[in-house]
Protein backbone atom coordinates (compact mmCIF):
# COMPACT_ATOMS: atom_id res chain seq x y z
CA UNK A 1 0.00 0.00 0.00
CA UNK A 2 1.02 3.65 -0.42
CA UNK A 3 1.35 6.02 2.54
CA UNK A 4 1.93 9.77 2.65
CA UNK A 5 3.20 11.34 5.87
CA UNK A 6 2.74 15.09 6.27
CA UNK A 7 4.83 16.37 9.17
CA UNK A 8 5.28 19.78 10.75
CA UNK A 9 8.07 20.66 13.18
CA UNK A 10 10.81 23.25 12.61
CA UNK A 11 13.49 21.23 14.43
CA UNK A 12 14.85 18.25 12.43
CA UNK A 13 15.81 16.40 15.64
CA UNK A 14 12.37 16.93 17.29
CA UNK A 15 10.30 14.13 18.76
CA UNK A 16 7.73 14.71 16.01
CA UNK A 17 10.29 14.01 13.30
CA UNK A 18 11.92 11.17 15.24
CA UNK A 19 8.62 9.31 15.60
CA UNK A 20 7.74 10.11 12.01
CA UNK A 21 10.96 8.34 11.01
CA UNK A 22 10.08 5.37 13.23
CA UNK A 23 6.76 5.19 11.38
CA UNK A 24 8.51 5.33 8.01
CA UNK A 25 10.89 2.52 8.97
CA UNK A 26 8.06 0.26 10.12
CA UNK A 27 5.89 0.95 7.09
CA UNK A 28 8.75 0.26 4.69
CA UNK A 29 9.69 -2.89 6.61
CA UNK A 30 6.11 -4.07 6.09
CA UNK A 31 6.41 -3.52 2.35
CA UNK A 32 4.51 -0.25 2.04
CA UNK A 33 5.66 2.59 -0.20
CA UNK A 34 6.12 5.84 1.72
CA UNK A 35 6.38 9.47 0.65
CA UNK A 36 6.93 12.41 3.03
CA UNK A 37 5.97 16.07 2.98
CA UNK A 38 8.15 17.68 5.68
CA UNK A 39 6.54 21.11 5.54
CA UNK A 40 9.28 23.06 7.32
CA UNK A 41 12.06 21.37 5.35
CA UNK A 42 10.13 22.17 2.16
CA UNK A 43 9.61 25.77 3.30
CA UNK A 44 5.99 25.28 2.31
CA UNK A 45 4.18 28.58 1.74
CA UNK A 46 1.11 28.39 4.02
CA UNK A 47 -0.86 31.51 3.11
CA UNK A 48 -3.66 31.58 0.57
CA UNK A 49 -2.75 34.41 -1.81
CA UNK A 50 -3.93 35.70 -5.16
CA UNK A 51 -1.01 33.99 -6.91
CA UNK A 52 -2.54 30.62 -5.94
CA UNK A 53 -5.05 31.13 -8.77
CA UNK A 54 -3.10 31.91 -11.97
CA UNK A 55 -6.27 32.03 -14.07
CA UNK A 56 -7.92 34.71 -11.93
CA UNK A 57 -8.61 37.73 -14.12
CA UNK A 58 -6.68 40.90 -13.38
CA UNK A 59 -8.74 43.24 -11.23
CA UNK A 60 -11.21 40.53 -10.20
CA UNK A 61 -11.61 40.40 -6.41
CA UNK A 62 -10.14 37.29 -4.79
CA UNK A 63 -12.88 35.20 -3.26
CA UNK A 64 -10.90 32.04 -2.40
CA UNK A 65 -13.80 29.58 -2.43
CA UNK A 66 -15.19 30.89 -5.72
CA UNK A 67 -11.72 31.08 -7.28
CA UNK A 68 -11.03 27.50 -6.16
CA UNK A 69 -14.25 26.25 -7.72
CA UNK A 70 -13.50 28.04 -10.98
CA UNK A 71 -9.93 26.69 -11.06
CA UNK A 72 -10.88 23.10 -10.22
CA UNK A 73 -12.18 22.22 -13.71
CA UNK A 74 -8.71 22.65 -15.23
CA UNK A 75 -6.60 22.22 -12.08
CA UNK A 76 -5.42 25.82 -12.53
CA UNK A 77 -3.47 25.93 -9.28
CA UNK A 78 0.19 26.65 -8.54
CA UNK A 79 2.68 23.83 -8.94
CA UNK A 80 3.41 23.44 -5.22
CA UNK A 81 -0.30 22.84 -4.56
CA UNK A 82 -0.60 20.43 -7.50
CA UNK A 83 2.44 18.50 -6.26
CA UNK A 84 0.88 18.00 -2.81
CA UNK A 85 -2.47 17.04 -4.30
CA UNK A 86 -0.76 14.46 -6.46
CA UNK A 87 0.79 12.90 -3.35
CA UNK A 88 -2.56 12.75 -1.57
CA UNK A 89 -4.31 11.21 -4.58
CA UNK A 90 -1.46 8.69 -4.89
CA UNK A 91 -1.73 7.57 -1.25
CA UNK A 92 -3.97 4.92 0.25
CA UNK A 93 -3.43 6.47 3.68
CA UNK A 94 -2.26 9.88 4.89
CA UNK A 95 -0.67 10.40 8.31
CA UNK A 96 -0.30 13.86 9.84
CA UNK A 97 2.47 14.19 12.46
CA UNK A 98 2.65 17.40 14.49
CA UNK A 99 2.93 18.96 17.96
CA UNK A 100 -0.24 20.32 19.52
CA UNK A 101 0.29 24.10 19.46
CA UNK A 102 -2.46 26.26 20.92
CA UNK A 103 -4.90 23.36 20.77
CA UNK A 104 -4.47 22.79 17.03
CA UNK A 105 -1.99 22.04 14.27
CA UNK A 106 1.01 24.33 13.64
CA UNK A 107 0.21 27.23 11.30
CA UNK A 108 2.21 25.72 8.43
CA UNK A 109 0.08 22.56 8.53
CA UNK A 110 -3.16 24.53 8.71
CA UNK A 111 -1.86 26.46 5.69
CA UNK A 112 -1.21 23.18 3.89
CA UNK A 113 -4.87 22.26 4.46
CA UNK A 114 -6.04 25.73 3.40
CA UNK A 115 -4.15 25.55 0.11
CA UNK A 116 -4.19 21.84 -0.78
CA UNK A 117 -7.83 21.09 0.08
CA UNK A 118 -9.14 22.98 -2.95
CA UNK A 119 -12.47 22.43 -4.66
CA UNK A 120 -12.41 18.98 -6.23
CA UNK A 121 -9.94 17.73 -3.61
CA UNK A 122 -11.03 18.78 -0.13
CA UNK A 123 -14.65 19.28 -1.10
CA UNK A 124 -16.83 18.50 -4.08
CA UNK A 125 -19.01 20.91 -5.99
CA UNK A 126 -21.85 18.39 -5.70
CA UNK A 127 -21.90 18.78 -1.92
CA UNK A 128 -20.62 15.29 -1.14
CA UNK A 129 -18.83 15.65 2.19
CA UNK A 130 -18.53 14.16 5.70
CA UNK A 131 -17.82 10.58 4.78
CA UNK A 132 -18.06 11.10 1.01
CA UNK A 133 -16.00 12.90 -1.59
CA UNK A 134 -12.65 12.62 -3.34
CA UNK A 135 -10.89 11.06 -0.33
CA UNK A 136 -13.39 8.21 0.04
CA UNK A 137 -11.61 4.88 0.21
CA UNK A 138 -8.52 6.41 1.80
CA UNK A 139 -7.49 6.34 5.44
CA UNK A 140 -6.13 9.17 7.57
CA UNK A 141 -4.60 9.35 11.03
CA UNK A 142 -3.01 12.03 13.18
CA UNK A 143 0.09 11.56 15.37
CA UNK A 144 0.02 14.32 17.98
CA UNK A 145 2.79 15.35 20.36
CA UNK A 146 1.24 16.85 23.52
CA UNK A 147 3.25 18.60 26.21
CA UNK A 148 0.72 18.21 29.04
CA UNK A 149 -0.33 15.23 31.13
CA UNK A 150 -3.07 12.94 29.87
CA UNK A 151 -5.25 13.93 32.84
CA UNK A 152 -5.23 17.56 31.65
CA UNK A 153 -7.05 16.39 28.53
CA UNK A 154 -9.55 14.05 30.19
CA UNK A 155 -13.32 14.53 30.52
CA UNK A 156 -12.75 16.58 33.67
CA UNK A 157 -9.36 17.95 32.67
CA UNK A 158 -8.59 21.66 32.65
CA UNK A 159 -7.93 21.63 28.87
CA UNK A 160 -11.06 19.70 27.95
CA UNK A 161 -11.42 16.20 26.45
CA UNK A 162 -8.74 15.51 23.85
CA UNK A 163 -11.21 14.03 21.36
CA UNK A 164 -13.25 17.24 21.50
CA UNK A 165 -10.15 19.40 21.02
CA UNK A 166 -9.09 17.34 18.01
CA UNK A 167 -12.61 17.13 16.54
CA UNK A 168 -12.11 20.09 14.16
CA UNK A 169 -9.12 18.21 12.74
CA UNK A 170 -10.38 14.63 12.66
CA UNK A 171 -13.99 15.38 11.73
CA UNK A 172 -13.60 18.74 9.98
CA UNK A 173 -10.30 18.59 8.09
CA UNK A 174 -10.24 14.83 7.43
CA UNK A 175 -13.69 13.25 7.59
CA UNK A 176 -15.22 16.19 5.69
CA UNK A 177 -13.18 15.34 2.51
CA UNK A 178 -14.16 11.67 2.86
CA UNK A 179 -11.28 9.98 4.68
CA UNK A 180 -11.93 7.06 6.99
CA UNK A 181 -10.29 8.59 10.08
CA UNK A 182 -8.46 6.29 12.47
CA UNK A 183 -8.20 6.85 16.23
CA UNK A 184 -5.48 9.39 16.96
CA UNK A 185 -2.01 8.36 18.14
CA UNK A 186 -1.36 10.60 21.14
CA UNK A 187 1.96 11.10 22.91
CA UNK A 188 1.61 12.97 26.22
CA UNK A 189 4.23 14.73 28.35
CA UNK A 190 6.58 15.00 25.41
CA UNK A 191 9.08 17.10 27.39
CA UNK A 192 9.34 14.39 30.05
CA UNK A 193 9.46 11.10 28.14
CA UNK A 194 12.37 9.90 30.29
CA UNK A 195 12.46 6.13 29.86
CA UNK A 196 9.22 6.01 27.86
CA UNK A 197 10.78 6.70 24.47
CA UNK A 198 11.24 3.03 23.55
CA UNK A 199 7.70 2.30 24.70
CA UNK A 200 6.35 5.12 22.54
CA UNK A 201 8.35 3.88 19.55
CA UNK A 202 6.81 0.44 20.02
CA UNK A 203 3.36 2.01 20.07
CA UNK A 204 4.10 3.84 16.81
CA UNK A 205 5.35 0.62 15.19
CA UNK A 206 2.22 -1.20 16.31
CA UNK A 207 -0.08 1.47 14.91
CA UNK A 208 1.78 1.36 11.60
CA UNK A 209 1.46 -2.42 11.42
CA UNK A 210 -2.29 -2.05 11.99
CA UNK A 211 -2.76 1.00 9.75
CA UNK A 212 -4.97 -0.81 7.26
CA UNK A 213 -6.88 -2.98 9.74
CA UNK A 214 -7.73 -0.59 12.60
CA UNK A 215 -11.46 0.29 12.60
CA UNK A 216 -12.01 4.01 11.89
CA UNK A 217 -13.71 6.47 14.23
CA UNK A 218 -17.48 5.88 13.82
CA UNK A 219 -18.50 9.36 12.66
CA UNK A 220 -21.97 9.74 11.20
CA UNK A 221 -21.94 10.22 7.42
CA UNK A 222 -23.81 13.25 6.13
CA UNK A 223 -25.55 11.10 3.51
CA UNK A 224 -26.07 8.14 5.85
CA UNK A 225 -29.70 8.90 6.63
CA UNK A 226 -29.17 10.35 10.12
CA UNK A 227 -29.39 14.00 9.02
CA UNK A 228 -32.25 16.06 7.71
CA UNK A 229 -31.09 16.82 4.15
CA UNK A 230 -32.48 20.37 4.12
CA UNK A 231 -31.53 21.46 7.62
CA UNK A 232 -28.23 19.63 7.84
CA UNK A 233 -28.92 18.59 11.42
CA UNK A 234 -29.55 15.25 13.07
CA UNK A 235 -33.11 13.99 12.84
CA UNK A 236 -35.07 14.17 16.12
CA UNK A 237 -35.18 10.40 16.45
CA UNK A 238 -31.37 10.29 16.25
CA UNK A 239 -30.53 13.06 18.72
CA UNK A 240 -32.40 15.58 20.91
CA UNK A 241 -33.20 19.04 19.55
CA UNK A 242 -30.28 20.54 21.47
CA UNK A 243 -27.60 17.83 21.38
CA UNK A 244 -24.77 18.22 23.88
CA UNK A 245 -21.33 18.67 22.36
CA UNK A 246 -20.02 16.44 19.60
CA UNK A 247 -21.20 13.12 21.05
CA UNK A 248 -24.32 12.75 18.82
CA UNK A 249 -22.11 12.97 15.71
CA UNK A 250 -20.58 9.59 16.60
CA UNK A 251 -22.48 6.39 15.96
CA UNK A 252 -23.23 4.54 19.23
Amino acid sequence: MKVLIVSAHPEPSSLTNALRNVAISQLEADGHEVRVSDLYAMNFQPCVVREDFPALAEGEPLRPTVASMQASATSAFTQDVLDEQEKVLWADAVIFAFPLWWFSVPAIMKGWIDRVWTAGIGYQLSGERYGAGRMSGKRAMIMVMIGGRETYFSAGGVNGPIDDLLFPITHGMLYYPGFAVLPSLLVYRTHHLDGRYDEVCDEVRGRMRDLFTTPPIPFRAQAGGDFDEQLGELKPEIAPATPQGFAPLYKP
